[in-house]
C-alpha cells in the first residue's frame, strides 16, 4: 500500500502535515467509541458484552478508516517507530489467538449443549441422563483451562502495553497512542467476554468474596437479577445441582437453561466472529504498509 508524499511546506506551516487532530472526524469517531466502550466495563451481562463487541466492530471500522490516510501511513512506516508497529503486529496476532480461544470455547459449549438437549428430549432414563450432563460438566472444565491460559495472555500484553514507549515525533505520537488505547480496551473487552463464557469458576477469590459482599447488601430480587445475568453459567449451575441432587425430575427447567444458553452462545459467537474479520483486516492494513 503506498502513502501518498507529503507536500512541501514553508518551516511555519510544518505542522499541517500531522496527524489528524482531535477535531478530525474520523478521529472524533474513535474517541467516542473508545469512551463508550471505557464506561460499559462494569456491567457483565451477556446482552452488555454483545454490546461492547458491537461498539468494538464500530471502533476498528473508524480505525481502519485512519489507516488508509497517507500520513497515518507515513506515521506507521516511520523508522522510529518500527520496533513498537512491530510490537502492535505481534499484538494483533496474540489477539486474534484470544479470538480463536473463545470461538472453539463457544463453540464446544454450543455442541454440547445442544446434544444434552438431545438427551433430554429423548428420555433415555436417569442414569443415562446423568452421565451426559456429566459429559457436559468435563467439557465446560476443559474451556475453563484453555480460557485461564487465553486470560494469562491478555494479562501478559496489559502488562507490556503499560511499559511500552516510543520515540516522541510529532507525527508519529497522534497515532500510535490511539493504536495503544485501542489495543487497550480490546483487551479488556476479551477478557470480559472469555470470563463471562467461563462462568463464576473462573473468577479470583477476590472477586467472589466482592460479589458475596454485594448479594449480602443487596434485596432478593437483585441478587436473583444478577444470578440470570449469565446464562451460560446458569446452565452450568442448574446442571451441577442436578448432579448433587441425583433429583431428575425437574428436567423442563435444565431444558429452559440449556436453551437459553444457546441463544447466548450464538449471538456472542456472531458478534465476536463480526470482531475477529475486523481485527484480521486491520492487522493486514498495517502490514501492508510496513511493506511498501
Amino acid at each position: 500500500m503506498a502513502s501518498s508524499p507529503l507536500n512541501v511546506q514553508p518551516s511555519s506551516h510544518a505542522r499541517s502535515n500531522s496527524l489528524p487532530s482531535s477535531q478530525h472526524p474520523i478521529t472524533s469517531q474513535i474517541d467516542e467509541n473508545l469512551n463508550r466502550l471505557r464506561a460499559s466495563q462494569s456491567a457483565s451481562t451477556s446482552s452488555s458484552i454483545g454490546h461492547r463487541l458491537n461498539c468494538l466492530q464500530d471502533l476498528y471500522d473508524s480505525v481502519d478508516m485512519l489507516l488508509q490516510l497517507p500520513l497515518a501511513q507515513q506515521a506507521l512506516a516511520h523508522e522510529l517507530q518500527r520496533k513498537w508497529v512491530e510490537q502492535l503486529l505481534d499484538g494483533s496476532l496474540m489477539l486474534l489467538d484470544v479470538c480463536g480461544t473463545a470461538k472453539d470455547a463457544l463453540l464446544q459449549t454450543k455442541e454440547c449443549t445442544q446434544e444434552l438437549q438431545s438427551v433430554l428430549r429423548r428420555r433415555r432414563g436417569v442414569e443415562g441422563l446423568a452421565n451426559e450432563v456429566r459429559e457436559y460438566l468435563t467439557s465446560r472444565k476443559a474451556v475453563r483451562k484453555a480460557i485461564c491460559k487465553a486470560l494469562k495472555n491478555l494479562k501478559y500484553m496489559e502488562n507490556r502495553l503499560s511499559s511500552s514507549s516510543f520515540s516522541n515525533d510529532d507525527e508519529t505520537v497522534a497515532m500510535i497512542s490511539t493504536l495503544k488505547q485501542v489495543e487497550a480496551v480490546t483487551i479488556r473487552v476479551l477478557e470480559s467476554l472469555l470470563s463471562f463464557i467461563s462462568g463464576t469458576e473462573a473468577e479470583s477469590k477476590s472477586s467472589r468474596w466482592s460479589l458475596v459482599s454485594k448479594f449480602m447488601h443487596q434485596k432478593k430480587v437483585n441478587c436473583e437479577e444478577e444470578q440470570r445475568a449469565n446464562e451460560i453459567e446458569n446452565a452450568d449451575a442448574t446442571l451441577r445441582s442436578l448432579i448433587k441432587s441425583g433429583n431428575m425430575k425437574h428436567v423442563e427447567n435444565v431444558q429452559i437453561e440449556l436453551q437459553n444458553s444457546e441463544m447466548c452462545i450464538q449471538d456472542l459467537d456472531e458478534g465476536l466472529e463480526s470482531f475477529f474479520r475486523r481485527l484480521i483486516k486491520a492487522r493486514v492494513t498495517v502490514l501492508n504498509i510496513l511493506n511498501c
